[in-house]
């Protein structure tokens, strides 16, 4: 592959593929489960931690296999092929193409703020609960065309990315800016004034909306299952940013580069993660942030900055950020599928680039699978449940880190973890603790998860006796 992507364009997909729509919606969802400033702002603590303390571990790998495929390679490479087929299946059946889905949707949203006709039209088909929206049908309209952008070449791929990431960084330095600039009643002594009490209030449902109720204290088991669950939209809004490990085939120098795109880029998003929310936390009150319209806390936030147009203002930030956000997506995850491909492991046609040096194939297959999520409606229940099963992927691959430091030790290292054993180690125990929690408390994000990637098992062995 042509190495075309230098350090610079492998930072913008690392922060363009983390950056969607998730840190303008969660907090919402966070404060209901905690009910505090303080615990809002931990929920993003150990967030950050988590997710900077992968990247720096996953560079040590990605110095010793600097090919494209990245986690894929990875795990199999040090687990075997059925374990990285099962991360591929899990990856292709929903974490990469729900995202894209989920992603792409909430562009189509957002920009029905600005376009109201889109929400008031009635669905072009309906049957029972399912229904065809023009908001799902200009979501898969966003990802055919940015799947065709990306069938042109990766530098079409790339421009793309570095104008959109570029874009939303600059527009959220500014929200950060004016947040506390523009308010002439910060709320921040009174989020943060219950200290480390926590407290749950689900609301209630009141003409289609969440509406505040009565906060409930809750002490010790409850406060964890609610951290575990207020975790699942931090941690899923922080994803992705190991799609830049699988284009490392087509990045200068991947050994220095893939390690130094990964921390930075996680650094970066993490930090702007977190005084993003300290604005939502001087804008608006506990239930302002909790009972947004819809979970919408950025829109509520920019509405007290900005007035009236904050509205507006937050719609173009959320449709610049969803789609440079999908492209990014667009652009790494057919790489992977490509490399299972070679590996004997999906569809033979996925392996071919076209006169453009790019597997259009394997993006075209990737594009039509998250289109029929969109308009299956069911991409956000698979989302919140493969949350899980992405943490298990990332503990597997971190943990590989530690397996190969003792099983060969010999081997070729371009860049060796900052910290180690303490940074895995941190990383492990975090997301131990996270699964453990969410297992017992909230078993509905789990099994059903855990039970799609578990389906891919037979198709493995079926695929394995074709091949023999």
């Amino acid at each position: 592959m042509e190495k075309k992507l230098k350090l610079w364009d492998a930072t913008m997909i690392v922060m363009g593929s983390m950056i969607g729509s998730g840190i303008f919606i969660v907090s919402s969802d966070i404060m209901r489960n905690l009910g505090s400033g303080y615990w809002l702002i931990v929920v993003w603590l150990l967030t950050a931690l988590m997710t900077i303390a992968a990247a720096i571990s996953y560079g040590e790998l990605s110095a010793m296999f600097p090919k494209a495929g990245g986690q894929y390679t990875y795990i199999t490479e040090i687990f075997g092929k059925m374990m990285g087929f099962l991360y591929g299946w899990g990856l292709f059946t929903v974490i990469q193409t729900g995202t894209i889905a989920a992603v792409a949707v909430a562009f189509g949203k957002f920009t029905a703020y600005l376009i109201p006709s889109l929400n008031d039209a009635a669905p072009l088909f309906q049957s029972g609960s399912f229904k065809i929206t023009w908001i799902q049908i200009l979501a898969i309209g966003i990802i055919l065309l940015l799947s065709f952008i990306n069938t042109r070449g990766v530098q079409s791929g790339k421009m793309l990315q570095n104008i959109f990431t570029s874009s939303k960084i600059i527009a959220l330095l500014g929200l950060i800016a004016l947040g506390f600039i523009l308010v002439d009643q910060s709320q921040l002594a009174s989020n943060f004034k219950f200290g480390w009490e926590a407290f749950q209030n689900f609301g209630t449902e009141i003409n289609g909306h969440k509406e505040s109720a009565s906060w409930l204290s809750i002490s010790g088991t409850t406060v964890l299952g609610g951290i575990a669950a207020a975790m699942v939209g931090s941690v899923f809004s922080s994803v992705a940013w190991e799609n830049v490990t699988f284009v490392s085939g087509e990045i200068e120098n991947p050994r220095k580069n893939v390690v130094r795109a990964m921390i930075i880029g996680t650094t970066s998003v993490m930090i702007l993660y977190l005084l993003v929310n300290l604005v939502y936390l001087n804008t608006l009150t506990r239930d302002d942030i909790a009972f947004a319209a819809n979970d919408r806390v950025a829109v509520a936030s920019a509405e007290k900055i900005f007035g009236t147009a904050g509205t507006i203002i937050m719609a173009i930030l959320v449709m610049i950020s969803t789609f440079g956000c999908v492209n990014g997506i667009i652009l790494a995850g057919a790489r992977v599928f490509q490399t299972m491909a070679k590996d004997g492991l999906f569809l033979k046609a996925a392996i071919k680039n076209n006169r453009f040096n790019v597997p259009a194939n394997s993006l075209w297959m990737q594009g039509i699978w998250a289109s029929l999520l969109c308009l299956s409606g069911q991409y956000g229940d698979l989302l919140d449940m493969i949350s899980f099963v992405i943490v298990l992927f990332y503990m597997l691959t971190v943990f590989g880190v530690i397996y190969l430091r003792i099983k060969k030790p010999n081997l070729e290292r371009g860049y060796k973890t900052w910290l180690y054993p303490i940074t895995p180690a941190v990383y492990l125990i975090i997301g131990i603790s996270f699964c453990v929690l969410l297992f017992v408390y909230k078993p509905q994000y789990t099994w059903p998860g855990l039970a799609l990637i578990l389906i891919g098992l037979p198709v493995y062995l079926l695929i394995n006796k074709k091949s023999s």
